[in-house]
């Protein structure tokens, strides 16, 4: 009986390693077989390879069609993903780019220009919002109005629009206001990160319920179970 547990892992992987082979090898002989055939043989069979695409295009067709509400569903999960990792790359980044526009303003750089080098020197995503607002300015819209609509796409760049578009209207000091919202960010960044670690061991259950355990058992307690079996 143990013999059989050592060599059914052996015996499984010999299993998934014939079938993920198959493919191949039935291409292959393909391949072989369409490389000996006439020219005409040669024609007739891409002739039929060429349907028996086509029936596969429409197979699968038909099968997106009759998954389409799943499809929508996966799609629609996958984008939301997609959303939460670009929300959180640009929370780690707002610090950064707080800090450097604000020593753009304390070394005399107007809004304008620390808006500038942020687009130059900032972090990757925050940067490419920065070069759009440039970008909409050198096609002729206001610097306010550039700025406007960078936080009307990204609502959580409107305190860092705000300061700027304050210190460009009235001339204001905004390198107060940054340093404020950059230590903002990073009290917020440091809970977010306090919360995620206490999320930590309730995540680690489910590996430990369902993987470290079951496989505990199988290595301990079912070799003995086996072997007591086998002396009855």
């Amino acid at each position: 009986m143990g013999d059989v547990m050592v060599s059914l892992p052996w015996l499984l992987g010999l299993a998934w390693a014939a079938l993920a082979a198959r493919p191949v090898v039935a291409r292959a002989r393909r391949a072989e077989i369409a490389g000996r055939l006439a020219p005409g043989t040669r024609t007739a069979s891409a002739a039929r390879t060429a349907r028996l695409r086509e029936w596969c295009h429409q197979r699968v067709a038909g099968l997106v069609r009759a998954v389409g509400p799943v499809g929508r569903v996966l799609r629609d999960v996958g984008a939301r993903r997609s959303d939460r990792a670009a929300e959180r790359m640009l929370a780690r980044e707002r610090p950064v780019a707080l800090d450097l526009l604000g020593v753009a303003v304390d070394a005399g750089c107007t809004p304008y220009l620390a808006v500038q080098t942020a687009a130059q020197w900032g972090p990757p995503l925050l940067a490419t919002r920065f070069a759009g607002a440039l970008r909409e300015c050198a096609l002729g819209t206001s610097f306010p109005r550039s700025l406007d609509d960078m936080a009307t796409t990204d609502p959580s760049l409107r305190p860092l629009t705000d300061a700027l578009l304050t210190s460009d209207r009235l001339g204001a000091p905004v390198g107060p206001a940054l340093a404020r919202l950059a230590g903002e960010e990073r009290t917020a960044l440091r809970r977010a990160a306090e919360a995620h670690a206490r999320r930590v061991p309730v995540r680690l259950l489910f590996p430990l319920v369902f993987l470290v355990l079951p496989a505990f058992v199988l290595l301990t307690v079912v070799p003995g179970l086996a072997s007591g079996l086998a002396r009855l």
